[in-house]
């Protein structure tokens, strides 16, 4: 089930986000891991986030979209290959109208999911969106 996350979801989305990018950014220093973690909550504040949630009522992954983008997108690791970013993924382009996504290069799992999804490379950075060496590509939903 995906439903809208209010304030009191904060936390639990904040713990399936450390197991996911722990599982997934093998690149990121534990110091940054732990500076991104820190503005979580300012940051869950300002974007909508949706959950898909667990018949036992769990949160198993999470989404949020800004002006058509996708700015994030985190899998429970216990989770992971049962379809739920392929949902949430769908949840975001048909209902909150998402055609952008930027993801770190590094990410290699993360760059291949969103190919399949449709989703082209655009552009790219070599900096990150707080200013740091770990590029980023932008990528486009095509068709």
């Amino acid at each position: 089930m995906i439903s809208l996350a209010s304030v009191s979801d904060h936390p639990g989305i904040i713990e399936i986000w450390e197991l996911s990018v722990r599982a997934t950014h093998h690149f990121l220093p534990e110091t940054y891991l732990l500076e991104i973690k820190a503005l979580l909550p300012e940051i869950l504040i300002q974007v909508p986030v949706y959950l898909y949630t667990g018949r036992d009522g769990s949160i198993k992954g999470f989404a949020g979209v800004v002006d058509q983008k996708i700015e994030m997108l985190f899998i429970h690791p216990g989770s992971r290959g049962l379809g739920i970013g392929r949902l949430l993924t769908r949840f975001c382009i048909d209902t909150m109208q998402a055609c952008k996504v930027d993801v770190n290069e590094q990410n290699e799992q993360a760059v291949q999911f969103y190919k399949k999804m449709g989703f082209t490379i655009t552009g790219r950075e070599e900096l990150d969106s707080m200013g740091k060496p770990f590029p980023v590509l932008n990528m486009q939903l095509t068709g």
